[in-house]
């Protein structure tokens, strides 16, 4: 297909998108206005409803209050013909009265234990019925018994009376009646006149709602149906009674309250509660019967609060459309002709000068750079013959500066892979699934995994115990925080486990996204080997210092055992309380020796929880000599509640001698060596050891801790190097804090 058709077909295609645009615009647009014009007759029509419907409820409210208060002159006008005692008034007696009175039937109640029963009555079929199930009739009849009023709010309230809304007789469902209630404590009976309510229901039929609403709906002939609806039994299983053998549906819970209801939806129940809780107008579109319709719920507060619900027949809307529709289609047919053929000669007019500038590329693309097009125009065209020309001397500049690149990336690469194979420290790179992507020597030579061995794959030379520490920090880097020197333990690929340093960081692409994870580790096994050698030569060196301390402990308590034994040689048998001595003397004995061999004898690292209370309370007790004969109290303040850590018991009983020793040492002439153990809620235990003794210059605090650097005459300045190696080995800190003449103070944090 040549680019004169393609142009043709596509401005033809552009003008029919314009063109279809248009028309959907213009009918969703019509159609959004006529159906607001459709809910703005609805809420008016619904205004006009609710105004009819506020009026014929007042006259149907008044005539019903009016036949109330006849019936309470009646029951006032049989009260003063009846006996106040009911067993002294017969049934005959009430037909002649009721009859007298122009009322159909007189009914007598009378309240007994726990029911309140009809016993005389001008009807025999109300003769014995009981009210209890009759909801609020029943507790109205309660409250006049009682309390000579009524105050539920159904119903008519006068004093001493109460007649409730008219319904269905529960001795003849088919009848509907209006009664009334008197009681002024001056009976032993309440007085229950009633009427037919045919005259009220007649009234409601010939000129009340149903009445307005058959000419509403024949005068608009869009509206499919108009519905009351009493939100306070909406949707709620009807109450329905059951009166003489026949199921009854009350008139005073009705759902439905006015109206037919033939287009029924799920969501009318919503629709009602919304409308009702917020007074505003809710329209929604469905299709029920087979029909699309418009339904609009419009909250009315009269007497009583309902919603008016009205069904509109979205066909009407639709048939006007439709009809607007077909006419903008077929004007736009004919417009997409018209344009389809003067396109395409236009186009044809402005593709000559497109054939040079064709020819010109094709000669771009097979290399030839040199030839220039001659430009005869300043158009659109022209420009572009000019842009052209520019291009193909940029391109012939751009391809020589691309041959000169390449040869500085080559030589860069090579340089790079000489770098990367040559270092002693191994290079691995692996994806964000642990996939390894390149190695390089040095971690062959390390760990033992050659590059086929690890490429493409994810290899396992993170211990178990490590697996946790390892994902932390995975999880640091993927938040692009790189992690530097970083000492810790792997496994090489027969299974033994090194020490090693290394450096984690995270690559990223041109976008800036962390696409992988490059890991540059040392071989520092023979370091800490170095380290743990000289931690024993500490060690060791610490231990010989003790023991003058620990024999003379030893001392005392053998003393004693001695002195006990002479006495058993000499006078006989000893109390059991002098054995008691004896045997917690050889305990602190052996608890002394224990102590000191478990400070003297090499053992392996072994990371469990600790209580830091006990081992310093441990050192404490093999101090306690030492510090006696260099007259320093040696006092311990633990807070409350303080948690175990993770550690290696036997180095921490190391750190906590050294720095007590140095404590002790510091005060030749005696004084107080404070131990203040507490929890930080960060989640760190802090130990702080504070002695009165001389302190520290401030020109030899920054060196402490360097190797062979003392003011001790026997020193050797590596105790505080081999403590300050342990605590940063169990991740936690150890910060000295000293002024001449007033102590020093050692904390050591440790984290949980």
């Amino acid at each position: 297909m040549s680019i004169k058709t393609k142009l043709s077909l596509w401005i033809s295609f552009i003008v029919a998108i314009i063109l279809s645009l248009n028309i959907s615009i213009y009918y969703y647009s019509s159609r959004t206005e006529l159906q607001a014009n459709a809910e703005r007759q609805m809420a008016a029509i619904a205004k006009q409803i609710g105004a009819k419907i506020e009026v014929s409820q007042k006259g149907k409210q008044l005539l019903e209050d009016m036949v109330g208060d006849k019936l309470r002159m009646a029951a006032i006008a049989a009260q003063n013909k009846l006996d106040p005692d009911i067993n002294k008034v017969t049934n005959d007696q009430l037909v002649q009265l009721s009859q007298a009175l122009g009322i159909d039937h007189i009914t007598l109640w009378k309240q007994l234990d726990n029911d309140i029963l009809a016993l005389k009555s001008s009807n025999p079929k109300e003769v014995n019925i009981s009210s209890k199930t009759w909801d609020y009739w029943y507790t109205a009849f309660g409250q006049l018994f009682t309390e000579g009023n009524v105050s539920i709010p159904y119903g008519q309230k006068l004093p001493h009376y109460w007649s409730g809304p008219i319904n269905f007789a529960t001795t003849d469902p088919s009848v509907i009646n209006k009664w009334g209630y008197y009681y002024d404590g001056t009976t032993n009976y309440m007085i229950n006149p009633y009427l037919n309510a045919q005259m009220l229901l007649q009234f409601e039929k010939s000129f009340g709602t149903d009445a307005f609403l058959h000419t509403m709906l024949q005068d608009n002939s869009n509206i499919l149906e108009i519905t009351g609806f009493d939100p306070q039994f909406f949707g709620q299983k009807p109450i329905i009674k059951i009166k003489n053998g026949i199921p009854v549906y009350n008139l005073d819970v009705r759902d439905v309250i006015f109206g037919q209801y033939t287009f029924q939806h799920e969501n009318d129940l919503n629709q009602i509660k919304q409308a009702t809780q917020s007074g505003s107008i809710f329209t929604i579109n469905e299709t029920i019967n087979n029909r699309q319709v418009i339904k609009s719920f419009i909250p009315i507060n009269g007497i009583k609060p309902y919603v008016i619900g009205i069904t509109f027949d979205q066909g009407a809307i639709t048939h006007v459309l439709d009809k607007q529709l077909l006419l903008h289609i077929s004007i736009s047919v004919g417009l997409i002709l018209i344009t389809m053929v003067a396109s395409y000669f236009i186009a044809g007019f402005m593709l000559r000068s497109l054939n040079q500038i064709i020819r010109k590329v094709t000669e771009v693309s097979s290399g030839n750079f040199g030839t220039q097009m001659t430009v005869h125009s300043d158009d659109e065209l022209g420009q572009l013959a000019s842009k052209i020309n520019t291009m193909s001397t940029n391109l012939s500049t751009y391809t020589q500066q691309l041959k000169d690149t390449a040869i500085e990336l080559q030589e860069t690469k090579e340089y790079l892979e000489s770098f990367v194979n040559h270092t002693s420290d191994a290079i691995h790179v692996m994806d964000l699934q642990g996939n390894v992507l390149l190695t390089n020597k040095a971690f062959e030579t390390i760990f033992g995994w050659s590059e086929e061995d690890t490429v493409g794959k994810q290899i396992e030379h993170i211990p178990p115990s490590y697996e946790h520490e390892f994902e932390r920090i995975r999880q640091s880097i993927l938040l692009g925080e790189p992690i530097a020197d970083y000492e810790t333990v792997r496994s090489t690929k027969d299974g033994r486990y090194i020490d090693v340093s290394t450096t984690i960081s995270p690559i990223r692409n041109g976008q800036g996204d962390i696409v992988a994870i490059a890991s540059i580790s040392r071989n520092i096994t023979l370091r800490k080997q170095t380290e743990e050698l000289l931690r024993k030569s500490e060690k060791l060196s610490v231990v010989g210092q003790l023991a003058a301390g620990v024999a003379h402990e030893i001392r005392n308590p053998l003393t004693t055992i001695r002195g006990f034994v002479q006495l058993q040689k000499n006078r006989g048998p000893l109390a059991t309380s002098h054995l008691d001595i004896m045997l917690s003397e050889l305990d602190r004995i052996n608890f002394i020796v224990s102590e000191f061999l478990v400070l003297s004898k090499p053992q392996a690292s072994l990371f469990e929880l600790g209580d830091v209370q006990a081992i310093l309370r441990d050192i404490v007790l093999l101090l306690d000599s030492q510090a006696n004969m260099n007259n320093v109290q040696i006092e311990m303040q633990v807070e409350e509640d303080i948690p175990n850590i993770f550690c290696e018991p036997n180095q921490l009983k190391q750190v906590f001698v050294n720095v007590l020793k140095n404590g002790m040492e510091a005060m030749p002439d005696g004084g107080k060596l404070l131990i203040h153990i507490e929890y930080n809620p960060e989640g760190s235990i802090i130990v702080r050891i504070i002695d009165q003794g001389h302190g520290i210059s401030e020109e030899d605090l920054p060196r402490l801790g360097e190797p062979f650097f003392t003011n001790k005459e026997s020193g050797n300045g590596l105790g505080l190097m081999v403590s300050q190696r342990i605590i940063a080995n169990h991740k936690g800190s150890l910060l000295i804090q000293s002024e001449l003449g007033k102590g020093t103070c050692v904390e050591i944090r440790l984290p949980l």
